[in-house]
């Protein structure tokens, strides 16, 4: 990857340090559903061959930690590397936006957001009129989600950001930097606003409100969630999963929101939180044509269509809805100036795994 930011956190040091930083204290929830259906990749589909020599490759990748892969809501490979185990919780760094972009839809349906047209200002408009002047108080909700704000966030200060006391106001009053061509960008501090915007509207913070509405019914009985200095759960970056918990999140938006025949999540938001907004500056090889659409990103991959929640390092959830396939990985967070090769690897195990699906 090039020197500027590439991927989620990319010379921002964020996982490499936040390994150590995270509290992983477990939280459980009380899972409301059965853990995964197993079954055979040929019984799936999948070639055999093809996909154990994805799974094979994988063991050449010493900061590979695990690749999951599902079709149509069952578990048909599962391969753990460098000691990792299937119990582990293991951080999956950027990739918790997309869960907390769930979590936006969901209150949306519920109600409790109006519109993605509603501005900062009117969402959080205590913490605004802390901050007067703040760049980010005439944004929209959707400009928040989507990368398109016009605003920049220098990633080296990500540390600084999570770090800040009180956080909502230092996240307010980050400074509107230049956006390039094609006018996206990676702004954490922005999507940190997500997690005040949800507690204001839900009266919860994000590990409760993903307790209740995502992880009971899904299942998933532990996690751990870093917080702020103000003890909020982070938005932009902090869960840490179980692989296996992590696809199913993957094989629910695959499936149009829905896990084990439930609607879980709504298959309107799905579709547009998957839809690509426009194009992204990051590359995640040999994915094409890279988009952005609500928190997560989009693409293609041997021509199918794509999109995958990206975590630094190469924590992947990856779906192809016109496969049923759902991809999951886990690795370790790299230096900076190993970063490019370790993601465009991780991906490159992954485009095997789709390729296999074909």
């Amino acid at each position: 990857m090039p020197a500027q930011p590439n991927a989620p956190g990319n010379t921002r040091r964020r996982f490499c340090l936040a390994a150590a930083a995270l509290a992983l204290e477990p939280t459980r929830a009380t899972a409301a559903t059965a853990d995964w259906t197993e079954g055979s990749a040929e019984q799936a589909g999948l070639r055999p061959g093809a996909l154990d020599g994805a799974l094979l490759a994988g063991e050449s990748l010493p900061a590979l930690r695990a690749l999951l892969v599902a079709r149509a809501g069952v578990l048909v490979a599962e391969r753990y590397y460098g000691g990792a185990q299937v119990g582990d919780l293991q951080p999956i760094n950027s990739a918790t936006k997309s869960v907390c972009s769930a979590l936006v839809g969901l209150a949306l349906h519920n109600g409790q957001l109006r519109s993605l047209d509603q501005t900062v200002a009117q969402l959080i408009p205590e913490a605004v009129t802390e901050v007067p002047g703040s760049p980010a108080a005439a944004l929209t909700l959707r400009q928040v989600l989507s990368g398109r704000s016009g605003m920049a966030f220098d990633p080296m200060r990500y540390r600084e950001l999570v770090s800040a006391k009180p956080f909502v106001p230092y996240a307010l009053s980050r400074p509107a930097l230049p956006v390039g061509a094609p006018g996206w960008s990676y702004n954490d501090a922005l999507v940190a606003l997500v997690a005040p915007i949800l507690q204001r509207a839900q009266g919860a913070d994000l590990a409760a409100l993903a307790t209740r509405q995502l992880f009971q019914p899904l299942g998933i009985e532990r996690f751990g969630w870093q917080r702020d200095r103000d003890g909020h759960a982070l938005a932009p970056a902090g869960l840490a999963l179980r692989p296996r918990d992590l696809l199913k999140f993957a094989a629910l938006m695959a499936d149009g929101g829905r896990w084990q025949g439930q609607q879980l999540l709504p298959a309107a938001w799905v579709q547009e939180s998957l839809a690509p907004q426009g194009p992204a500056t990051w590359r995640a090889e040999p994915v094409e044509d890279v988009g952005y659409g609500l928190l997560w990103f989009t693409g293609r991959l041997h021509g199918q269509r794509v999109a995958w929640a990206w975590g630094y390092g190469g924590q992947f959830a990856l779906l192809a809805p016109g496969l049923k396939l759902a991809v999951a990985t886990a690795a370790t967070s790299p230096h900076p100036s190993a970063l490019r090769e370790q993601t465009h690897a991780v991906m490159g195990l992954v485009s095997r795994v789709v390729e296999a699906a074909l």
